[in-house]
């Protein structure tokens, strides 16, 4: 299999003719010099990588044909879903990124009281487009082949309201009356991992939060940033249950 992969949108089937992303075609052909008969690796969230071979382009766009699949069986036995609060600049790109590649399942950007981004209507559905972009090359980059989605913007509440937590491990960064994250059982459900923004959960949202059966978890005696905290997170529960 080529290292070179890009994702597809398009189901992909052997025998066919994909088409490749603008993006995609430019770095194939512009940055990556590769030809007509060159190979690379599309891949289309089914859990499979598909081999391809390079054919023909047209103006800014490439076509492969698909030649063979291969399942790829890369995901973590640990259904991990992220409830950021909404961070600001680079924070947020690089805290998905990482996320994806330490094998987080979902991505629920959080609107919580001490975000200093705030996001409504055409700039939020732009933000989400481009975390979604930022998950999706985190996916090329690590082999994944079944992509996190990144959801829409929510409030904490529009979120507990939204969503079933009984039965997950519902876990929040919170230093008081924390829990070291060892001493808890391997869980066999989903894991809620709720992290606050620079400025952290307001006292109302921690309250909120520990109403709905989310537990306090503490990572060790020093304050991290928000994207460290919850990238060591998710680390830490890959190393105690998941795969690493």
């Amino acid at each position: 299999m080529s290292n070179l992969r890009f994702y597809s949108p398009a189901q992909l089937n052997i025998g066919d003719t994909a088409a490749l992303s603008e993006n995609a075609s430019a770095h194939a052909i512009r940055v990556m010099r590769l030809k007509t008969g060159d190979t690379l690796t599309l891949f289309c969230g089914d859990g499979f990588d598909y081999e391809c071979a390079l054919t023909h382009s047209e103006k800014k766009v490439t076509y492969a044909k698909v030649l063979s699949r291969t399942a790829v069986n890369n995901e973590s036995p640990l259904v991990i879903r992220l409830l950021q609060g909404i961070s600001s600049g680079d924070r947020m790109d690089y805290t998905i990124q990482k996320a994806v590649e330490l094998g987080v399942t979902e991505i629920y950007p959080l609107s919580t009281e001490r975000c200093v981004t705030k996001l409504s209507g055409d700039r939020a559905e732009k933000r989400v487009e481009h975390w979604q972009g930022v998950a999706i090359a985190a996916c090329e980059q690590s082999g994944r082949t079944i992509v996190p989605q990144v959801h829409p913007p929510l409030t904490l509440v529009q979120w507990l309201n939204q969503h079933t937590v009984s039965g997950c491990l519902n876990l929040l960064l919170n230093p008081v009356g924390a829990k070291r994250l060892a001493t808890l059982d391997k869980p066999e459900h989903p894991i809620h991992l709720l992290i606050g923004p620079e400025g952290g959960l307001s006292p109302g949202e921690i309250e909120l939060a520990t109403q709905h059966h989310f537990q306090s978890i503490v990572l060790g005696p020093r304050i991290l940033r928000t994207e460290t905290a919850a990238l060591t997170a998710i680390a830490s529960m890959q190393s105690l249950w998941g795969d690493f």
